[in-house]
């Protein structure tokens, strides 16, 4: 019994040492990845601002009267959600957050009498609102580790072309900000119809119409360029919500396999301690058992019980092969 025990307890240590190395490893590989992860969210800023900026002053210029893109509709009556989780799990509450933010504000729409659509951008909330029946658009997946500007593209153009078209009269993006290594929390950002108070605030002189505004001069209409750079301007934040949401699963991940090594940790000493305890109740055993024998031995001959086999079975013992030793 305890040597079955003892067997099992060393298996089941074994496998968790083979789980503990595994954990370790992809705590390390998140560790580096959010490394560089940062690095792509601190480069993609200067470009972001950029890009806000010029939108400002072609806004201050007057080229925003009568731009789809930042004409806000008089009822909101259909909404688009872009939830962006990972592909893959194994990333503690990341995914789960964004998907519990995400079903507030459906089901608020839902109680409200709206509709809803929802982009789930990675495997795990395509698959976690598919399940649960709620209405889906288009899926976009594949890229979350490591999105590129192309895959940004892709989603910003879909999400523009639902608004233009009048499919949806709102966009809003579900996202995890990435803070620091330490520190991510789950925001909802509205993307489309751009607000008022992003196009607030330009350089550039309202009230030309010569298509020149204080310290710039556009070429051609502001109109015109606004109308360009307006979805380039919903792809940069498209795509600063990817690079944000990737750094913060690697924060995650990287967390999520600390906890894990730790805890492997934790279970094998535990198992040791029960498998030692183990080992030394089966020595006692058979201590307890050697002693109990000697004493028996000791106490003499006389007690040991006499077998007799009768004369039948010892002439058949004697015509078999080995009844010469008898």
């Amino acid at each position: 019994m305890a040597g079955g025990q003892e067997r099992i307890l060393k298996e089941r240590i074994r496998s968790v040492r083979a789980t503990k190395k595994i954990t370790r490893a992809m705590e390390l590989i998140a560790a580096s990845r959010i490394v560089k992860a940062q690095a792509r969210v601190a480069a993609a800023v200067p470009y972001s601002e950029q890009i806000t900026e010029v939108v400002k002053d072609l806004a201050a210029g007057g080229a925003s009267a009568d731009s789809p893109l930042l004409s806000g509709r008089d009822e909101i009556k259909h909404t688009c959600y872009v939830v962006i989780t990972a592909d893959r799990g194994l990333c503690g509450g990341y995914n789960s957050g964004v998907q519990r933010a995400a079903e507030g504000e459906i089901k608020a729409d839902v109680l409200a009498g709206k509709d809803y659509t929802i982009i789930p951008v990675g495997k795990k909330a395509e698959g976690y609102f598919r399940f649960r029946g709620y209405t889906l658009g288009k899926a976009f997946s594949g890229f979350s580790a490591q999105p590129s500007y192309d895959d940004a593209r892709a989603i910003g153009e879909h999400v523009v072309d639902l608004f233009v078209s009048g499919t949806v009269d709102k966009v809003e993006l579900v996202y995890t900000r990435f803070i620091s290594a330490g520190s991510q929390e789950v925001v909802l950002r509205p993307l489309v119809p751009l607000s008022a108070d992003t196009v607030a605030g330009g350089d550039g002189k309202a009230g030309s119409t010569d298509g020149s505004g204080g310290d710039y001069e556009f070429e051609p209409d502001p109109a015109t360029i606004l109308d360009t750079l307006l979805p380039r301007y919903v792809e940069a934040r498209v795509y600063a919500a990817l690079l944000n949401a990737a750094a913060s699963e690697h924060a995650y991940r990287q967390r999520a396999m600390k906890s894990a090594t730790d805890n492997a940790d934790e279970l094998i000493k535990s198992l040791s301690r029960i498998m030692n305890r183990a080992r030394q109740d089966s020595i006692t055993t058979e201590i307890m058992e050697i002693v109990g024998g000697a004493e028996a031995l000791d106490s003499g001959d006389d007690d040991i019980p006499y077998l007799d086999l009768g004369d039948e079975i010892y002439q058949q013992l004697q015509q078999a092969d080995f009844g010469a030793t008898l």
